[in-house]
């Protein structure tokens, strides 16, 4: 009887999150796309069944998601040469220009490989980079500024946030992991681990250096001020899920206000830690890829520092789950998005949850018409809402593993679904819906454009007729 009742419940939660994973998928899947004869299911192409059944097997079975992850590239890159006449591997991960000109211009970069090496370089580099900063033993002189109450962690929370806007997110979230490691005494709750990725993934989402999406849309034209208010959004998801989470692991574990006696700084790995970050920034500016330059860092830093080559194997488990995620989304046969609006904008933000944005950014720019404000907070703050939406998500859960499970991260971090909601729409509703130009689009070219400026017009000839009739009755003489 009990063996039935634990089956039941198993398929229970099998149906709920194939329903999680697949209603999303469903907007996009049925789009046109270049292969017309491929196999479909209901009309939607088999990729994003695969990919669908890669994500259920991730959030049941979590401790065996890098198996799944391996699997399901696996089995969609075979499905792509088999039966997908479209797809060509090569070009799919190196573009078609000359491979030369794409490493020293980064505005001929294509396909996947500049991403995923990328990604590679920041999710082991970052390690180390947090080794560096855990090694100066700064993090144990905190507990002596931080407030001791609920505003301990929300202080904490909010340097995240600031951090994020001028570094990249997952150095954000993996430098915040680490203080509060020191800080809360080794006992951090699972809702503030999602907390402190989501501050990383909200104080990027208004910087064109704070987020890999937020810089896609810079190099292709988008000016920086037309992604600046995503802050009005961001901060405002922020104050949502920052002051109760903070409040959460106030109760679960106050900060440790004791700091070790005669306590030394190590400045050398505290240099480390600076020329590593600023490696980051200036190489994310210069070339687009910050990884170059966290590298660079790390070869000067070996010469006047020790490093612990070791926590590169602790990395490599988050770090070959996430590419092969990435990959295996990037092959999804997304070849149109739905008609730029709020609505689609807000729906791109809540599959980026459980589905790469940079593939679904990079579609967003190549169609054009969109708010980019409104946009780089949902494909930013979106994958926040899973432990694998987000890269700031994976590197964290590489110091904490216990944080690898979908349904302990929404259970204890669901306060961050309803940031996203919130976040939202005070930003639609405050600044409403603004379209600005890409290198190659124009708003002068979009229709939504044109419909917009029509209703404007309607609007204003209504206004102004009904202040003409007011005049009119007021002029009238008295009977």
């Amino acid at each position: 009887m009990k063996v039935i009742i634990i089956f039941d419940v198993m398929k229970t939660r099998f149906f709920l999150n194939l329903l999680f994973f697949m209603l999303p998928f469903t907007v996009i899947a049925a789009s046109r796309s270049y292969c017309l004869n491929c196999p479909t299911i209901f009309g939607i192409r088999l990729e994003f069944i695969f990919f669908a059944l890669v994500l259920i097997g991730i959030a049941l079975f979590h401790k065996k998601a890098l198996h799944f992850a391996i699997g399901g590239l696996i089995v969609v890159t075979t499905y792509k040469l088999i039966f997908d006449p479209t797809f060509n591997l090569s070009h799919h991960f190196f573009g078609e220009n000359n491979f030369f000109q794409q490493i020293i211009d980064k505005h001929n970069r294509e396909g996947e490989w500049s991403i995923l090496l990328n990604l590679l370089g920041l999710l082991i580099g970052f390690a180390i980079l947090a080794n560096y900063f855990e090694e100066s033993k700064v993090p144990l002189l905190l507990p002596k500024i931080l407030p001791d109450d609920w505003k301990g962690p929300f202080v904490l929370l909010f340097c995240v946030y600031i951090l994020s806007t001028f570094l990249d997110n997952i150095a954000a979230a993996i430098i915040g992991g680490t203080i509060a490691l020191s800080v809360f005494n080794q006992r951090v709750h699972i809702g503030y681990l999602a907390a402190i990725v989501a501050s990383s993934n909200a104080g990027g989402a208004g910087s064109v250096i704070g987020d890999t999406t937020t810089t896609m849309m810079w190099i292709d034209g988008v000016s920086a001020i037309n992604v600046l208010h995503a802050f009005v959004g961001s901060f405002s998801a922020f104050l949502i899920f920052a002051i109760p989470l903070s409040i959460l692991q106030n109760k679960y574990q106050k900060v440790k206000k004791e700091a070790p006696l005669n306590l030394v700084i190590d400045y050398k790995k505290l240099y480390a830690v600076t020329l590593v970050i600023a490696g980051a920034i200036i190489s994310n500016i210069l070339f687009d890829f910050p990884a170059l330059g966290v590298w660079v860092a790390i070869l000067i830093s070996t010469l006047f520092t020790d490093t612990y080559w070791k926590v590169v194997k602790k990395s490599l488990y988050g770090t070959f789950f996430l590419l092969c995620l990435v990959t295996t989304a990037s092959m999804m046969p997304v070849n149109e998005l739905p008609e730029p609006s709020w609505q689609s904008s807000f729906l791109l933000g809540a599959i980026s949850s459980v589905f790469d944005n940079i593939p679904l950014t990079k579609l967003a720019l190549d169609q054009g018409c969109y708010d980019w404000g409104l946009l780089a907070f949902a494909v930013g703050f979106g994958g926040s809402m899973t432990w694998f939406g987000s890269s700031a998500g994976v590197a964290i859960t590489n110091l904490y593993n216990e944080a690898r499970s979908v349904a302990k991260w929404v259970a204890n971090g669901w306060l961050i679904i309803v940031a996203y909601i919130g976040g939202f729409f005070i930003q639609y509703l405050t600044i409403g819906w603004q379209i600005a130009d890409t290198r190659e689009i124009k708003v002068k070219d979009c229709k939504c454009e044109i419909a917009s400026y029509n209703n404007v017009r309607h609007s204003e000839n209504s206004i102004y007729n009904i202040k003409s009739n007011i005049n009119t009755i007021n002029k009238k003489p008295n009977k």
